[in-house]
């Protein structure tokens, strides 16, 4: 996983630090898009504080913003702690034959598989995790989580190789009503806005504020597709997505014929001063 937040594009404005990504594409339209960073959010920060002070100094009409489903799960409080989670002889057995990732914590970790069977029960674990073991054979992945439901492919947490080190204890669910919460932030600070579960294998909007019902889900979740957030400790889980203005939008080639321009006036004042001197 590679930290995306390099020197090069680092920026500051209003004492707001965020790092330039690439720029997208999306239906002929050039978009940029800026990775804010946070402190790292606590739990039972107010969201609306958070997207006040990093989001508002750049936000502007038009733009929309992505939040990272773990910043409102802190938010909320929607958490369960390791000490709560009591691992029995199933979680122990059935993590052995789960599949393992390198974009973070999976099923093959006991405390999760025992969160997964105290919200869904264990036969709908023991259904899910047989259906996955046949589909797999014939190449098809994913069965466990749809068939499982209630959210478990959300829970995030109890992950050793965190550098933050609540997350070795901690437990982070889905957000509560996040439509309800993206409405909340854009009548209480104009900003249209997502809440994303991303990572470099899968994008989900959880929710999206009702100005943004017109834009269908495909197309935003195009708008980061590559995961601008990133899956390592970057610390920028808000992302600002601007579309770029026409009279923005200078091509390599302009660029580069603007630059070529400069340089034959000046060969040609330099050759005018030289004749003069003769």
């Amino acid at each position: 996983m590679a930290f995306r937040n390099t020197p090069e594009a680092k920026r500051e404005k209003d004492g707001i630090t965020y790092y330039l990504r690439d720029e997208i594409s999306i239906d002929d339209k050039l978009y940029d898009r800026f990775a804010i960073q946070t402190h790292f959010v606590e739990r039972g920060e107010s969201y609306l504080e958070l997207m006040k002070k990093y989001v508002l100094p750049l936000y502007e009409e038009g733009n929309v913003l992505s939040i990272s489903e773990k910043v409102i799960s802190m938010c909320q409080n929607n958490v369960v702690e390791k000490k709560d989670v009591k691992v029995g002889f199933w979680a122990k057995l059935l993590s052995k034959f789960a599949s393992s990732n390198n974009h973070g914590i999976a099923m093959d970790e006991p405390y999760k598989l025992q969160l997964a069977i105290n919200i869904a029960g264990l036969p709908r674990i023991l259904l899910a995790c047989v259906c996955s073991a046949v589909t797999k054979l014939f190449g098809k992945r994913g069965v466990f989580y749809k068939i499982a439901g209630n959210g478990i492919d959300g829970i995030d947490g109890f992950y050793m190789g965190s550098s933050f080190e609540i997350y070795h204890d901690i437990a982070l669910l889905n957000p509560k009503e996040p439509k309800k919460v993206c409405n909340d932030i854009k009548e209480n600070l104009g900003i249209s806005c997502m809440i994303v579960d991303a990572n470099d294998l899968n994008i989900e909007i959880f929710g999206k504020s009702s100005d943004l019902e017109d834009i269908s889900d495909e197309k935003l979740i195009s708008l980061i597709k590559d995961n601008p957030a990133g899956q390592s400790d970057e610390l920028t889980p808000i992302i600002l997505i601007k579309e770029k203005k026409q009279d923005e939008e200078i091509t390599d080639e302009n660029s580069s014929e603007i630059t070529q321009n400069d340089k034959e006036l000046e060969e040609k004042l330099e050759s005018e001063e030289n004749k003069e001197e003769n």
